[in-house]
């Protein structure tokens, strides 16, 4: 890039979530507590940028120990093994002014695969104390079995504990450098 902004997450104000239906009938979220991101963008616009994020996976937090202790366990994120997960953007592709389409490369207990995700920009401003800062609300779904999270259990009356299908939504402020 001949330009080069590097923009830098702001944790204070960003949060890095995900979704799991629980039994079918209810929806469980939880949340990485730790977790870095930067974008290195070319000049003003983000089209094209490139996106780099990892998280922790131990600093996962559903509001509940006992299921946040199995999530860290080798019947899921294996947090001993595969302490962290990344997501590498292979393309940021401008739809209008507001969205985006974040294409890139997630992985998740050593697994690799491509992911297509939604980004909503919220803006760029100037805070209090001239920092540059821009918003993003980044969403999509995979398929957790396709990153070796396979643990299940069926009720009584067969339906799944958990589903397969898991929602990603993540808000983050970025700080221009």
């Amino acid at each position: 890039m001949t330009n080069e902004v590097k923009w830098v997450l702001d944790p204070t104000h960003s949060e890095l979530q995900f979704k799991v239906k629980h039994l079918v009938i209810s929806t469980v979220t939880g949340a990485f507590k730790k977790f870095d991101a930067h974008v290195i963008a070319n000049g003003e616009s983000f089209e094209g940028a490139k996106v780099n994020l990892q998280a922790e996976v131990a600093s996962v937090e559903t509001g509940n120990s006992q299921r946040d202790e199995h999530l860290r366990s080798a019947d899921f994120f294996d947090a001993i093994q595969h302490p962290s997960m990344q997501f590498q953007s292979t393309e940021l592709r401008k739809i209008d002014d507001e969205n985006y389409e974040l294409l890139g490369n997630l992985t998740i207990r050593g697994i690799t695969k491509p992911v297509k995700l939604s980004a909503s920009y919220g803006g760029t401003i100037k805070d209090p104390w001239g920092n540059i800062k821009a918003g993003f609300e980044v969403s999509g779904k995979i398929n957790r079995k396709d990153f070796g999270l396979t643990w299940s259990a069926v009720t009584e009356t067969g339906g799944l504990v958990v589903s397969d299908e898991v929602k990603i939504v993540a808000n983050v402020e970025f700080v221009k450098s």
